[in-house]
């Protein structure tokens, strides 16, 4: 190890600070870090740690200078070149053999995508083994521990100028074009891309880094879709990562369960909604169970966001393929209904119950109206006013529109009390114009039934106000009772006697008198 690597301290050790507090507020998640001092810098960690020195590598003969028949043993020595591994940390060391090697990736990418005869049965060991040099590493420990990806900005992996490039596609490129070359034979290929190999690749999926996560994406894709023996070994192993998130096992490179996060969730999903595509009618019960028992369960981890348009795009594949799965999803969804974050509900409610909907046939509607828009019915409520505009937007939607309509006798009894209640006493006039569109269309599609409710919710306010009545008289009663008693026994009257009479609505706010002080101030408490 040189110098410069010697000085440096390792990857995931804390540096010590006398500023950090001993005891920092648990509840403050950002109250240990120091503001950036001027503009903000772009994060960049290097994941290779280098046990031996390099060897100076000298640039080697063109391929296309060489005779043809030297070609296939030039290729090979270029490959075995190209898996020495460079410190791109040291921005300025060897310098000569990066760029000997970035030329040479290049080279090989082009020889690769406009040669003939050049995948030959001697090459695909030496083009795996190159790849796998540069592309798999066991991934460092986040440089923040607080990492929010909604948030920061994430760590760059410094060694991708060889993995690749904007100007010059290398490792990752070259791959592709390799898997991608009318001469890939997978035949020949299985014997070096086996079930290690695509293992250590979903490892990789974990990387900070959203350019490489992009480019597993693709290799992936490629690699299911060339071979058969592989696919349903890589069903399995993304199941078991998601399971991983949500069952809270750790599992070195997959996930960390302090934080339920692993950063490749939502390129893993893409791949899924493509995979779900392509499934064959009738629907393999493995399948349903996945839907089941991963999918659905994934809305209650807490990064929702950073990959809901990829997991509803999954669900509604699936429903699109078997209409009949409609009832397990929503009762799946109703299950794991955020109670605490507003932003989940929205999210929820426009980009996968109304998507849902729009592909419900009316039998499959009839069997979840009543669960689904008892939950409608809550969110209208909401006092958060988005969660609300969410709910009461599904009315701007003619399909949706159609099956309320076809409903109506099932649906606006669960939905009017609330209409109606918001209507009068919410603090937002968007809603309150919104349900007032919202009533007008129920009395139009149905205006007799309507008529009866509006005369049963008001006949049931009038025997609220009669009962929270009698309620008053009867604490009146009560204290009165309580004074004669009082008398009889010779004790003075009790404190409330001063002030107003102790009803039922007294009783309701004990707390605001507990509270003030004798003064008739609030307590700063309160």
């Amino acid at each position: 190890m040189d110098a410069t690597e010697a000085k440096r301290p390792a990857i995931g050790t804390p540096v010590a600070s006398s500023a950090t507090p001993a005891h920092p507020d648990p509840f403050n998640r950002k109250s240990v870090r120091k503001p950036p001092k001027g503009p903000p810098k772009k994060q960049q960690g290097s994941s290779r740690f280098r046990t031996k020195a390099i060897t100076e590598i000298q640039p080697l003969n063109l391929l296309k200078d060489t005779p043809p028949v030297e070609q296939q043993e030039l290729f090979i020595q270029k490959l075995q070149q190209c898996c020495i591994v460079f410190d791109f940390m040291d921005a300025v060391g060897e310098l000569k053999g990066k760029e000997i090697k970035r030329a040479t990736l290049n080279e090989l990418v082009d020889y690769v995508t406009s040669g003939r005869g050049v995948l030959t049965e001697n090459v695909y060991p030496e083009i795996v083994k190159m790849v796998a040099c540069n592309i798999f590493r066991t991934l460092p420990p986040s440089e923040n521990p607080d990492f929010d990806p909604e948030e920061d900005d994430p760590t760059l992996e410094a060694s991708w100028p060889h993995l690749q490039a904007s100007s010059s596609n290398l490792v990752y490129e070259f791959f592709l074009r390799f898997l991608e070359s009318p001469e890939f034979q997978p035949s020949i290929a299985k014997k070096f891309i086996d079930q290690k190999f695509v293992l250590q690749l979903l490892e990789l999926f974990d990387s900070e880094d959203p350019r490489e996560r992009d480019f597993l994406k693709t290799v992936l894709h490629r690699i299911y879709g060339k071979f058969l023996g592989l696919r349903a070994y890589i069903r399995k192993q993304i199941n078991n990562i998601f399971l991983n998130m949500l069952g809270g096992r750790k599992s070195v490179g997959t996930f960390v369960f302090e934080t339920e996060h692993f950063n490749g969730v939502g390129e893993l999903l893409e791949i899924l909604g493509s995979i779900i595509n392509g499934f064959a009618l009738p629907l393999k019960a493995e399948h349903k169970q996945f839907l089941k028992r991963v999918l659905i369960p994934l809305h209650k981890v807490k990064c929702l966001g950073l990959y809901h348009a990829q997991l509803a795009y999954c669900i509604v594949q699936f429903l699109e393929k078997d209409a009949a799965l409609t009832d397990e999803v929503i009762l799946g969804l109703l299950r794991y209904w955020p109670k605490t974050s507003s932003q989940k509900e929205v999210s929820i409610l426009q980009a996968e119950i109304e998507e849902i909907l729009d592909v419900n046939d009316p039998a499959q509607f009839q069997k979840i109206e009543e669960a689904l828009f008892k939950q409608i019915a809550k969110c209208v409520s909401s006092p958060h006013f988005q969660v609300a505009e969410r709910a009461l937007y599904f009315w701007n939607n003619e399909y949706i529109m159609s099956l309320i309509e076809e409903n109506s006798n099932v649906i606006l009894p669960i939905m009017f009390s609330s209409l109606y209640r918001i209507s009068k006493d919410h603090w937002n006039q968007t809603i309150v114009a919104l349900v007032y569109n919202v009533l007008k269309t129920f009395m139009e599609m149905n205006g007799k039934l309507f008529d009866e409710l509006t005369s049963s919710y008001k006949a049931d306010r009038q025997k609220e106000k009669k009962k929270e009545k009698e309620r008053d008289e009867l604490w009146k009663e009560l204290e009165k009772l309580d004074i004669e008693r009082r008398k009889k026994l010779g004790l003075p009257p009790p404190e409330h006697n001063n002030s107003a009479p102790l009803t039922g609505k007294s009783v309701a706010n004990a707390s605001d008198i507990s509270s003030t002080n004798p003064g008739g101030t609030k307590s700063p408490k309160s």
